[in-house]
């Protein structure tokens, strides 16, 4: 399969691009200047393997002739041109379920940190503040919340799963209900009345034109001063800029977040807020599950080169 010349976007996993390296002739897009590598090499790409943050967008599709599958390093794809590829015959695939357990664990750990203070208790002890100042404050409980979730796939499903051992209520949105499989899980038809019925909010759904600031500043307001806000989804799913407003009025009670709109770059007014929790999008970031997603990468670019149906098919 050494034939298959396969494009690398970023080194964001060591185990993915050793094992490209062996398998496949792998180019490494970082290492020369994007138009004097397309000179030399767009001829000799037949695939491209990018993640949530380098995708294969349409400039970089058009100009790679001999393109014929684009493979993602995450479930998220809302960086490749799908329209693009469905025009040009390639193909698409991610990474789904591999990483469904990490994303829902730690969302759940996000909301149990921000409603008990977590981080903000582990620097009291270490600042000394405990023997010069004494007890912590008090916090709030997690089990009891009624929990609102948008998007009832794959990861809102593990999500809801897990609150339901802490005798959490579970309420969701989407475009359609699923009342025959979800009998005992709330159903709301506007993601504002969603968060008016819920103490924790999490978001869980596909970024897509459709649900790009789902999270809005109506939203926000429904869930209120006593509310928390969990982003496990992507980024722009949230109004940032509202959301920053709303926590520093104390419109939002709080909010544990994974994702920005963004990345790396973190609204500078969220690093001095003491009612949020800051993760550096590391839903994944296990070694077990980005040896899985890296293991389904190659599966798909195998079965391609074989022939074969692909793993995971998105296009």
């Amino acid at each position: 399969m050494e034939s298959l010349g396969v494009l690398l976007l970023h080194p964001f996993n060591a185990y993915l691009e050793q094992e490209l390296d062996r398998r496949f002739r792998l180019y490494r897009f970082w290492e020369t200047p994007r138009e004097e590598f397309l000179r030399a090499h767009a001829g000799a790409v037949r695939a491209v393997v990018g993640n949530a943050s380098y995708g294969a967008d349409a400039a970089l599709i058009d100009a790679l002739p001999a393109l014929e599958i684009v493979a993602s390093f995450s479930v998220g794809i809302d960086r490749v041109d799908l329209a693009k590829c469905r025009d040009r015959g390639i193909r698409v695939t991610n990474t789904p379920d591999v990483l469904t357990d990490d994303v829902a664990d730690l969302a759940v750990g996000l909301a149990i940190a921000v409603l008990r203070r977590i981080p903000q208790a582990d620097r009291y002890v270490r600042a000394g503040l405990w023997k010069s100042r004494g007890d912590y404050t008090l916090t709030t409980r997690f089990s009891g919340k009624r929990v609102g979730i948008i998007g009832l796939g794959r990861i809102g499903q593990a999500v809801a799963k897990r609150v339901e051992a802490f005798d959490c209520p579970v309420s969701y949105h989407q475009r359609t209900e699923q009342r025959a499989t979800y009998p005992s899980y709330t159903y709301y038809p506007s993601v504002v009345e969603l968060a008016a019925n819920s103490d924790v909010l999490v978001v869980a759904c596909p970024l897509n034109a459709q649900t790009r600031h789902i999270v809005s500043r109506e939203v926000m307001e429904a869930l209120g001063p006593s509310g928390v806000l969990i982003n496990v989804g992507r980024g722009p799913h949230v109004d940032e800029r509202e959301m920053v407003a709303a926590l520093a009025d104390g419109r939002l009670g709080g909010a544990g977040l994974d994702v920005f709109e963004d990345e790396p770059n973190v609204p500078e007014a969220l690093l001095g807020m003491d009612n949020v929790v800051l993760l550096p999008h590391v839903g994944s970031g296990t070694n077990e599950t980005r040896k899985a997603m890296a293991d389904l990468v190659l599966g798909n670019l195998e079965a391609h080169v074989l022939s074969k149906p692909l793993l995971t098919p998105v296009v």
